[in-house]
């Protein structure tokens, strides 16, 4: 589908202007070196016809200018408040995470209204430390970088609001960021040699993805889960047996999976029926809880304080599970593959990031399945592959570079304004022959994909 860029949705202001007052002076350098003249479509903003955005696939390399770009990166989509700032030459000057692991272990698992007002209490001191560890003001930065999508609407709100805050009252231009972009792009700011083309597996609480990403702002979906991601399964799981929430399930599934059995429970492997590239773990968290009910494991009672043949039980539970958890991303990835290389053959890497790619034995099992196409497993330190500033940060860089950014917002927004927040927004557009059967598949759209938005733009220059 294609859109004018006359309907395209703004990401921040709605409106389209430029304040000739707009002296920033790190992006006042950018544009005199590199000719960069932003104009006036919102979200989608790119150079001019000296500079055009180029689709070449070079290596990403450091370049003269890139140490005058500094970066403020701002992550709120879910539960974590995340800040951080870059240099243009991938230097991290600063990150700070504020976890709300004590409300996680509360509720079992993310409550929007209690995650929203975490974030509201502690953004600002997250920023302003960020800042301070960096050793910079407002002053110093060239942009901010923010979350817009997708996530939850209540947190999202928090970061893009704190964003257009620091923007509007320092003069700086406001990039907005895709999640799930960011995930997949931080990988290139770790691996410098990565080059577009790639394969993108990006798994985490509330995402199960498979995309080919040709270029920046250009992704094919391969995948997609039809009802609950990895993460969701790897939580609940942890629920049900009574693990210690305070840092996620996935790592204390994890954890207390080196201890079991991983074929004592006969876990059916979800989707075999199905030779696409799509997930699905409603089914497997349903058998999890029946094996659970089978054995009278009484979740309230901690791991701690469980007998030693309860203990036992649940340790084979979590084995069981995360074996074929992690079977069936082994089989959708083992034919993205396949037909990523049909697309583009020259794709040297798999990129696994979100917060299930800091499980180990996630890793080392993708690793055997793109070792047999002769390909490299890039995976983020964990620490950037759970939601961070970093990512945002590096990915507003990244769309900075080639011209899409907003100019500065208003100092100050009025009551009613309505922000552009996009809790839905995919990030690619579904590949025809990956179009799954599956009756379950969520087709609900609330934004046009970000690939779908960038072409359209790329169409009119």
């Amino acid at each position: 589908m294609v859109y004018s860029l006359s309907t395209l949705p703004s990401t921040f202001s709605r409106l389209n202007l430029f304040p000739k007052t707009f002296k920033a002076l790190n992006l006042q350098r950018f544009h005199k070196q590199h000719r960069l003249r932003p104009l006036n479509y919102p979200l989608l903003h790119f150079p001019s016809s000296a500079t055009r955005f180029s689709t070449s696939r070079s290596p990403l390399s450091s370049k003269p200018f890139d140490d005058d770009l500094v970066v403020l990166g701002i992550e709120t989509s879910c539960d974590d408040t995340a800040a951080a700032i870059v240099r243009g030459n991938g230097e991290i000057l600063s990150q700070v995470v504020s976890s709300q692991a004590d409300l996680l272990a509360r509720y079992g698992g993310v409550a929007p209204k209690m995650a929203e007002e975490a974030h509201s209490q502690v953004i600002d001191q997250v920023v302003q430390d960020t800042l301070d560890k960096a050793g910079l003001t407002e002053k110093e930065l060239s942009a901010v970088a923010v979350t817009i999508g997708p996530g939850l609407s209540l947190c999202l709100r928090v970061g893009v609001q704190k964003a257009r805050r620091v923007a509007g009252n320092f003069n700086l231009p406001i990039i907005g960021v895709h999640h799930m972009e960011a995930h997949a792009l931080v990988a290139r700011l770790i691996e410098k040699e990565l080059q577009f083309p790639f394969l993108a597996l990006l798994i985490s609480g509330g995402h199960n993805l498979l995309v080919l990403a040709h270029d920046l702002g250009h992704y094919t979906q391969l995948g997609t889960t039809i009802d609950d991601a990895i993460g969701e399964a790897f939580d609940k799981t942890a629920k049900w047996l009574g693990l210690d929430m305070r840092k996620s399930g996935g790592p204390a599934v994890e954890q207390l999976a080196r201890e079991g059995d991983a074929e004592s429970v006969r876990f059916s492997i979800p989707m075999k029926q199905h030779k696409d590239c799509n997930f699905s773990y409603a089914g497997l968290k349903t058998q999890v809880k029946m094996a659970i009910a089978s054995r009278n494991i009484d979740a309230k009672v901690p791991l701690l304080c469980a007998s030693s043949q309860d203990r036992s039980s649940r340790a084979d539970i979590a084995a069981s599970f995360q074996r074929v958890a992690v079977l069936h991303l082994e089989e959708r990835c083992g034919r993205a593959v396949e037909w990523a290389l049909k697309i583009e053959p020259s794709i040297k890497q798999l990129v696994v990031s979100g917060g299930v790619a800091s499980n180990q034995y996630v890793r080392a099992r993708l690793d055997q399945v793109v070792k047999k196409y002769s390909l490299q497993l890039v995976c983020p330190p964990p620490n950037l592959c759970t939601d961070n500033g970093v990512m945002v940060a590096w990915t507003g860089i990244e769309n900075f570079r080639v011209g899409r950014y907003d100019p500065p917002p208003p100092a100050n927004d009025p009551e009613d304004f309505m922000y552009d927040l996009r809790p839905r927004w995919p990030l690619g557009e579904e590949y025809a022959e990956g179009r799954s059967e599956a009756r379950s598949l969520r087709r609900a759209r609330v934004h046009p994909s970000l690939t779908s938005l960038v072409q359209a733009s790329l169409q009119q220059q």
